[in-house]
């Protein structure tokens, strides 16, 4: 045993200086994925399954006067139709939005949505009815065939315009459409502040309203067990645990009744972390034809039916002193939530932006004021990021904004409002506490490796070609999800496979190699034996899921904690193997020790050893453990990103030639899985900045429902990025991580914005909308030299 265990030992060190914590490592799943041998939900398939085509309105807004389904259930190969009063009449519950959020005067947030609506349809695309047939083109044949008889109401689009006196009602129990009266801050002080100032800035700025569009749509696999009575559903989500608990919460059943399974997920950004009323329909559908049905959405309704993003008309207000010190900031204005209340909608456009308004730096005062209002538009849930981008970019434009306005140099006055190293932890004013960071540094480091100090060289070459360019220097901070309990389970398997059991959920994070990078750390196992298990939620008993940059931190922690257990119960069992008391038994590198000898055991070793043989009582039987930890607290990542982009000023063509990013993510696990978490942030904010919009007409009808009308970045309109890192460990959870994956649209959206009306500041424009559109800026350009002429 002696001999082996050296030889282990050795083994260990070098698979820690691969596989651990730091390292570099390719994601254990790329060979599957790059190779197409990836499983998602369509790919599944039961026997005696049928197919379920969903009935949407065309109209934006109306009283449903009838609904006829005897020519479509007389079609060929159907099995049913069904209207949402159905499941009403079933008994199934309403969505729920789970956020205590309360207005300004201590109400909570509106009534629920009905499960599937109810004698209103209340946007392009309400779901009304559902169609089940034996093959998927029976029911969209008779899908067809359902006829509608919808009395239609005015509509209105717009948030702002909704709220007001006389706009159309979409609830009669919510006056005005206002869902949540959102308010936060002493405005006494705020406004006593303002009043002093030796001067003030103020902007109206529209977020806009972006769509999902990741590479699988949604798609549901549904069936019952009338033995058990039991629902299973194969669906993409951000994490079974929640989402299971929310389904059972709709079918009104216990959690137990419920199983989901997820397998591989492609892309969500928020969007597939809420229960929708398709998935209500094909569960009822299931047990009422004691058969699997299958539905999966298509593109051209995913773009009316999947959650949208972002979303605000704000007016922000900075309030600073002779010097550029900023003494208080504000913002009012509007969030659309869309038709209807659920899942986290509210938060984002109320809450979160508040939270992350006063980024990195001294803001002493600050006062939010926006009201979530419904309107006649599809439903509104968080899209990545989530507030984060949003209010880092309120910020980053108010800033800019007031430097100008007041003479200062733009570095300059970021620099004197900087939170410092050593005024750490730091009580921002949006009510929470930074523990760590050390902001100036990141920007330092921004500026020297995007060689911002040759900017005027370049400009001066770009000038030369006809070409305006400009440049911008953005700081961000996000604080990322609040605290939650998380799942870290272990199993050792006879087979030597070492199972890691959460309930985060992957869906293009990777999180297998991370996760198994640091059990590898913790316990010194092969990080090749290392399994991951999160889409079953028999299996997954608790958890949160993948949200607000919170799967490292939350799960890790998880892990940390589950490792700790493990020891313990190693421990237990090794002094029982080596003969040895207890107290004599460390543990290091994968091994367990007799201390100041050379007799040990490795931890693989040791649970095969108990897996094969009977131990006395008192002994642990196996090394699992089933461990729930403590609420993880938010983490505060943080970055300056530089963006340098040229604009053709006869075509109003931007070019984005230059694009640095430097970043604190704390203790970052694998830095390869966060320049690519970081990229592809980058990029989303790239696509809001200059194309991304979802518009409606005045009809409510949405004029961007398919890919020939909403534009997305591709390969030739993203830079090279030079990325860079500056970790400060947070100080609240045991690895000191802060999470990655939202960071980079918090940063790219307001550089690459800024940088635009930096190229254009030479004809006089301050200010254009997302999305900085082609026609936008050449317009722009063309309305400056009319009021020069």
């Amino acid at each position: 045993m002696q001999e082996h265990t050296k030889s282990s030992t050795l083994e260990n060190a070098i698979a820690l200086q691969k596989y651990g914590v730091g390292q570099p490592v390719r994601r254990k799943e790329d060979d599957t994925l790059v190779r197409g041998k990836g499983r998602y939900t369509d790919d599944f398939n039961l026997p005696g399954q049928a197919y379920a085509v969903i009935v949407r309105s065309t109209h934006a807004h109306g009283v449903i006067r009838g609904i006829g389904i005897d020519a479509a259930k007389a079609m060929p190969g159907v099995l049913g139709v069904w209207a949402g009063t159905d499941l009403d009449a079933a008994g199934y519950g309403p969505f729920t939005c789970g956020l205590p959020l309360k207005s300004r005067d201590g109400s909570p947030l509106p009534r629920p949505t009905p499960a599937a609506g109810d004698d209103k349809v209340r946007f392009v695309g309400d779901p009304v009815a559902f169609v089940v047939a034996d093959t998927l083109a029976q029911a969209r044949d008779a899908a067809e065939a359902v006829e509608l008889d919808i009395e239609p109401l005015p509509a209105v689009t717009d948030p702002e315009e909704a709220a007001q006196p006389g706009a159309p009602q979409l609830y009669d129990h919510i006056p005005n459409n206002v869902a949540l009266d959102y308010h936060y801050g002493d405005m006494d002080k705020v406004n006593a502040a303002f009043a002093s100032a030796a001067h003030v800035t103020r902007i109206d700025i529209e977020n806009t309203r972006v769509a999902v569009v990741s590479m699988e749509p949604r798609v549901g696999l549904a069936s019952y067990d009338k033995t058990t009575e039991r629902y299973t559903i194969q669906m993409p989500t951000q994490g079974v645990a929640g989402n299971r608990a929310n389904l059972a919460k709709n079918l009104k059943v216990p959690n137990e009744k419920v199983r989901i399974l997820t397998a591989n997920v492609g892309g969500s950004f928020g969007m597939k972390n809420v229960n929708y009323p398709e998935y209500m329909c094909i569960l009822y559908a299931a047990k009422a034809l004691g058969r699997p049905v299958k539905w999966l959405d298509e593109r051209s309704t995913s773009f009316l039916s999947d959650s949208h993003g972002r979303a605000q008309k704000i007016h922000a207000e900075l309030a600073l002193d002779a010097e550029g010190h900023f003494l208080a900031a504000k913002l009012s204005g509007y969030g659309n939530l869309g038709a209807y209340i659920t899942g986290v909608a509210p938060g984002p456009l109320s809450l979160n932006t508040g939270k992350n308004f006063s980024s990195v730096y001294r803001t002493p005062l600050m006062g939010i004021d926006i009201k979530t209002v419904l309107t006649n538009t599809t439903l509104m849930g968080a899209y990545r990021g989530a507030g984060r981008p949003e209010a880092n970019y309120y910020m980053e434009r108010l800033i800019d904004r007031a430097a100008d306005e007041m003479g200062i140099n733009r570095l300059t006055m970021r620099k004197r409002n900087f939170i410092k190293p050593n005024q750490m932890p730091f009580p921002a004013s949006s009510g929470v506490t930074y523990d760590s960071g050390d902001f100036q540094a990141v920007f330092n480091k921004a500026l020297e490796i995007s060689d911002h100090e040759n900017f005027a060289k370049r400009k001066k070459e770009s000038k030369k070609a006809g070409k305006l360019r400009g440049i911008a220097v953005g700081s961000y901070l996000e604080v990322t999800a609040p605290p939650s309990v998380e799942l870290g389970k272990i199993v050792f398997d006879p087979d030597g496979t070492v199972q890691l059991i959460t309930g985060t959920l992957d869906y293009g994070q990777g999180h297998a190699t991370p996760f198994a990078q640091v059990l590898c750390d913790q316990l010194g196992v092969p990080f090749e034996n290392v399994k991951l298990v999160q889409g079953d939620s028999d299996i997954v008993h608790t958890g949160n899921g993948t949200g607000g940059s919170r799967s490292i931190t939350a799960s890790g922690m998880a892990i940390v904690g589950a490792a700790k257990l493990v020891i313990e119960k190693g421990k237990r069992a090794a002094a029982h193997m080596l003969e040895a008391s207890e107290a004599d038994i460390e543990f290091e590198g994968g091994s367990f020790t007799i201390a100041g000898t050379d007799r040990s055991i490795d931890i693989m070793e040791l649970a095969r050893k108990l897996h094969d043989g009977k131990v006395p009582e008192g002994v642990p039987d196996s090394l699992d453990v089933d461990h729930t930890s403590e609420p993880v607290p938010s983490a505060f990542p943080n970055g300056c990103h530089v963006a340098e982009v040229e604009v053709d000023p006869d075509t109003g063509v931007v070019q984005i030639v230059r694009y640095s990013a430097v970043n604190d993510f704390g203790t970052v696990i694998n830095p390869l899985l966060v320049a690519g978490q970081l990229h592809g942030g980058v990029v989303q904010g790239i696509g809001q900045a200059l194309m991304e919009h979802i518009r409606y007409d005045e009809s409510g009808q949405p004029i961007t429902g398919s890919l020939m009308d909403y534009a997305l970045p591709r390969a030739e309109d993203v830079p090279n990025m030079t990325v860079g890192d500056h970790p400060v460990p947070a100080t609240t959870n045991p690895l000191g991580s802060k999470g990655c994956g939202e960071a980079g649209c918090a940063g790219s959206l307001s550089t690459v914005v800024n940088a635009v009306l930096d190229a254009l500041s030479d004809h006089g424009i301050k200010h254009i909308d997302m999305p900085l559109t082609p026609e936008r800026v050449w317009r722009a350009i063309q309305d400056a030299k009319g009021k020069a002429a």
